[in-house]
């Protein structure tokens, strides 16, 4: 989905997903970074409840949310990858079906899942690290970057994904005191519908 902050935010803000992840992964190069990436593309790990949400809900926000026929370095390039024979028929169902929708060829790709390497953490939940005061408030920071269900909550929220209807039901079980809440709370107002940025 090109760069990994966009669909971060997205994911992170979606019910059922758990936590989310960005990192690299697809390509040959041991130990990838961003400023040495060799083949590998940007890429988000999504862990989620399938009792809350499933594979192919999760594919339908892939599609609505990127162009799968725009040309881009292998950096930005749009792959799904699965981990099983049942997500890679959905997955190359999915590649077939949305075709229809487009006039130019889907340069998307299905491959199975390969080693992911974590991003540095300055990627980790960026659109929620744009306001330190609240990660430190938080205590989020390191591994909580990525392991936090409350941080991959407010990635989203912070840039209006979820929307306010969403996140006044999520508020109570995010254990923010009132002051976050209502900042919080401003910024989905601010931001909810203005699509999604890099």
């Amino acid at each position: 989905m090109a760069c990994f902050w966009a669909p971060d935010a997205l994911y992170g803000s979606t019910v059922g997903v758990i936590r989310t992840r960005v990192g690299y992964s697809g390509g040959t190069k041991v130990n990838p970074t961003y400023r040495d990436l060799g083949d590998h593309t940007e890429v988000i790990e999504i862990d989620y409840d399938p009792n809350m949400i499933d594979f192919e809900t999760l594919l339908k926000l892939f599609w609505d949310n990127h162009d799968p026929t725009a040309k881009a370095k292998i950096q930005y390039s749009s792959f799904i990858f699965y981990h099983d024979d049942e997500q890679k028929e959905v997955a190359e169902k999915s590649i077939a079906e949305q075709q229809a929708n487009f006039q130019k060829p889907i340069l998307t790709k299905a491959r199975p899942v390969q080693k992911f390497y974590d991003a540095e953490d300055y990627h980790q939940k960026y659109r929620l690290q744009q306001h330190p005061w609240l990660c430190e408030l938080l205590g989020v920071k390191g591994d909580l970057l990525k392991n936090s269900y409350v941080a991959a909550r407010l990635n989203g929220y912070v840039i209006g994904c979820g929307g306010i209807t969403q996140y006044e039901q999520e508020l109570p079980i995010l254990g923010l005191d009132e002051a976050v809440g209502d900042y919080v709370r401003k910024l989905v107002t601010k931001y909810e519908g203005q699509g999604l940025i890099c």
